[in-house]
Order: structure tokens, then sequence, then C-alpha cells
């Protein structure tokens, strides 16, 4: 498959339906090709049933076609067993899992979690939520001048009580890059372990988790044009082995009694009841999608597209793009003089143009850079040049609407 956002467009029926729409909203969710819409109502309609209890040939089907999905996921980031790989809700019950199961298990009181400043809500309030459980500390890593995480700064940081490092790999507010393998290298020389948030990076990187040898690595489907409600959570197969249940029910015992339970080895264990079966499939089809197109040449264009989109960009009078350090991609994030961010995006949707305004569950990150919120552009696979530009026209739009400038 040849790249080109004109033709990829075409695979993507909302576009169709809403003629004349620039989507610049895929940090919060991408939209779905026909490929992955279809597959999942195909499946609905041709094999559909419940999974792993049924000894007729529909249930055998689903379940196959649900754990071919899990190798499809292993496949993509490359872990080394089929075990490894959870499927949950998506990226925030990943990390809550890790949370209550692995963090419940083995943190303790005197012990520290490492995250930065530039994180997800998802990755800041379960940690809080077990911390006042348990009584461990947070430690937040901060970014420096320019946006970027100041690697210095949380290598110092990470010490003999640090159990665990939690980082995201692209930060959702600002498109700012973490080196998460470096971060790695460093955590484990400490004896800690590391957690990646790979929402914003799986959809444009090329994601390893043996190279990058991190401990757990989680990211949700609709972030990469796959269904909502679906999400994976990788973990190395030897700390996977030794975490408690994280809920408890159906599929995921061997034995129950009154006295006790008897629980699955992982993954089943942590996948009680009945799970999201469509959205593994659809997930699965999404990342076919994604590799037919290949990840190198997302990344090629994404990069391409958000320096184009800075260069446009930084042309505005009156707009001030926010520091993401020496490395951004795939989102813009910025302030428009005199207008209130939601007010900025209510104007450009009368333009067709569709934006994120608000603190984007980031508000510590926010509330460092002095901001209430800000007006946040985001690429997918279906966005070019045309958009930043019509993004542009839209911001001067609002500007004169507002009077903020007179050209």
């Amino acid at each position: 498959m040849s790249f080109d956002p004109q033709a990829l467009r075409r695979d993507f029926p909302i576009f169709a339906n809403n003629p004349g729409l620039v989507y610049l909203d895929s940090a919060a969710s991408a939209q779905k090709p026909a490929a992955v819409i279809d597959g999942v109502s195909n499946f609905y309609r041709t094999d559909y049933a419940n999974i792993h209890r049924g000894v007729y040939r529909l249930s055998a089907k689903s379940t196959e076609l649900y754990e071919n999905a899990r190798e499809r996921v292993r496949k993509f980031l490359n872990a080394k067993h089929f075990g490894e790989i959870v499927f949950v809700r998506g990226a925030t019950e990943g990390i809550n899992l890790v949370a209550y199961s692995w963090g419940g298990a083995f943190l303790k009181p005197g012990d520290e979690v490492l995250l930065t400043e530039l994180e997800h809500h998802a990755n800041i309030v379960p940690w809080q939520i077990l911390r006042d459980r348990i009584g461990f500390k947070i430690v937040a890593a901060p970014i420096d001048a320019t946006g970027g995480l100041d690697l210095a700064k949380l290598e110092a940081l990470i010490s003999p009580r640090t159990k665990l490092v939690a980082v995201t790999q692209l930060a959702n507010a600002t498109g700012a890059m973490v080196p998460v393998e470096t971060i790695a290298r460093l955590a484990h020389a400490k004896g800690a372990k590391i957690l990646v948030d790979g929402c914003q990076a799986a959809p444009r990187l090329a994601v390893d988790v043996q190279a990058l040898d991190c401990d757990f690595y989680v990211f949700s489907g609709h972030k990469i044009y796959g269904p909502t409600g679906i999400g994976v959570l990788y973990a190395k197969k030897a700390i996977l082995d030794a975490m408690p249940p994280f809920q408890g029910g159906g599929d995921m015992i061997l034995n129950v009694t009154f006295e006790k339970t008897e629980f699955q080895e992982p993954p089943v264990r942590f996948e009680a009841g009945t799970p999201d079966i469509s959205g593994a499939i659809g997930l699965a089809m999404a990342l076919d999608y994604v590799d037919a197109i290949g990840r190198d040449a997302i990344l090629a264009h994404e990069e391409a597209l958000t320096g184009y989109g800075v260069d446009i960009v930084s042309r505005l009078p009156g707009v001030r793009l926010v520091g993401a350090g020496q490395h951004r991609l795939g989102i813009l994030s910025l302030e428009v003089e005199g207008i209130h961010p939601h007010d900025v995006a209510t104007l450009l949707d009368g333009h067709k143009v569709a934006v994120r305004a608000g603190h984007h569950c980031a508000q510590p990150l926010l509330d460092k850079l002095g901001l209430g919120a800000t007006t946040r552009a985001s690429f997918g696979v279906y966005n070019d040049e045309r958009d930043i530009d019509a993004f542009a026209a839209a911001v001067k739009a609002a500007q004169r609407t507002f009077k903020t400038v007179t050209r």
C-alpha cells in the first residue's frame, strides 16, 4: 500500500459522510477504516459466540479469532511470549491493572514510584490512589525549559527506593517524545521496573518491547484506528506470573469452592468475565491496516507533517506553540492570544476543522506551563498539508471574529 493521505482518506467512511471534514483530533481518538468497521460487523453476522467455554463450532471459531488477535498483538509489539499480552478495556485499565495487581503486591511504605510532568492523568491517578492506601511516595521528574523531559534530573531522581518508573513515550498534550529505551536502562540499573504508556506512540512508531526492554507497555485500540473499549497490557512473562488477579469472575479460574479459588495462568488470569471479543478482533484488523501502510512510512509522514505544521503555526501572529522539547511528533498544542481555547475550537468547528481544547488530561503539565488549557491539533494517516493550511486559515478567521488581529 503506497502512502497517499488523500487515497487513505477513502478508506475511512467518516470523510465521505462528512464532506469537507478536517479531522485533527486523532490523539483523542482516531477514525476507523472500513476494513475494521466491516470486519467487526461481519464477525457479528457470521462467527459470533462466547469464547473459551463452548464446545460447539461457533464458540470454537470465536475463540480461535480472539486468540489469533492476541497473537497479532504479540507480533505487533514483538513480545517474546503469547501469554505476555493481556486484553483490557484500554490503556487506562492496563495501568490500573499494573497498579492494583503488581503495585498492590510489591510496593510497600518507603518505596517510590517515579513519574514525569508529561504524564496523562491515567498514569498519575491510579498511583495516587494506591499511594494513599499503601504509603509509598510519588516523585515527578520535571520538564526542561523547552518542554521536553529533563533526562539528567530524571536520572538523578532514580534511587534505591525507586521500584517503578512509569512514563509516557509520547506526551499527549504537547507531542513531546521521551527516550524510553534510555530510561529503561537507567531504571533497571537501579533495580526498578519501567511501565511505558504507548497510547500516542503505538499509532506512529514501530514498537519493539524486547528492544525497549520495558517491563510493562500499554496502548489503546481506539487511538490506532481500532474499536473503542479494547486495549492491551504487555508485561514480561515472569512478572505476570507473579501478579495476583486484578478482578475475579468467570474464565479466569481453574477451580472454585467456598473455601478457596485456584486461578488460571496469565493472560487469562487477568481477563475475568466475557471480554470484548469483537474489539480484540477489530484491533487485530486495525493492526493489519497499519502494517499494510507501513509503520516506517507512517512515521516519516507524520514527522514531515509535524515539521510543516510547526512552520505554519509559528508564522501565525498572536499564536504561541507550546514547547515540546527537541523532538515533537504528531501533535501541535497552542495558545491563541485573547481567545479561550474552547472558543477557538468552537469557531474552528464552524470551518469543519475538528480539534481538541482543554487540559488534555494533563493538568499537572499545563499547571507547570502556566496554562489552563490549550488548543490541540493532532494527526493521523489521513491528514496532509492541506489540513494544516485549513487549520491555520480557520485560526486566522477566529482571530478576525474576536478582532485580535486584523490580517
